[in-house]
């Protein structure tokens, strides 16, 4: 077993995106580096109730989704110091940026396993900077 697979080894990890395909993608690496995939959903409603249901420990977000930006999400899980992950096409929006400015953001399209890395190397790190918003 890989260290990564290691750190992820049965973490629940929520996936908000719109986009079937790369939704699956993600999905297929943390579960091929050992995670528990909650979703994806595919609207900012769907992953409001995944958030509400689930123990979620980590989280990689889309910005842009059908119902408005991922901001009420971000909300609901920063105040949990959850490892919390962007990637998007259109990057953050000014607010967020503002809001969160520790959020760790890549643009699509990173690989998949990439992103599964980034989730273990953040759960591995007692020290992480936690994604709170400035007050």
């Amino acid at each position: 077993m890989t260290s990564q697979q290691a750190a992820l080894a049965g973490r629940h990890v929520l996936i908000v995106e719109d986009e079937p395909f790369i939704a699956f993608d993600i999905a297929d690496a943390i579960e091929e580096a050992g995670g528990v995939v909650i979703g994806p959903a595919m609207t900012i409603r769907e992953a409001l109730e995944l958030a509400a249901a689930e123990p979620i420990e980590a989280a990689i977000l889309d910005v842009n989704l059908p119902d408005g930006d991922v901001g009420p999400v971000i909300a609901a899980l920063a105040d949990t110091g959850i490892p919390l992950l962007v990637h998007t096409g259109a990057g953050l929006t000014d607010e967020l940026g503002a809001q969160y400015p520790c959020l760790r953001v890549f643009a699509k399209p990173t690989p998949p396993p990439t992103l599964a890395h980034v989730i273990a190397a953040s759960l591995m790190d007692e020290n992480r900077v936690v994604s709170q918003p400035e007050r």
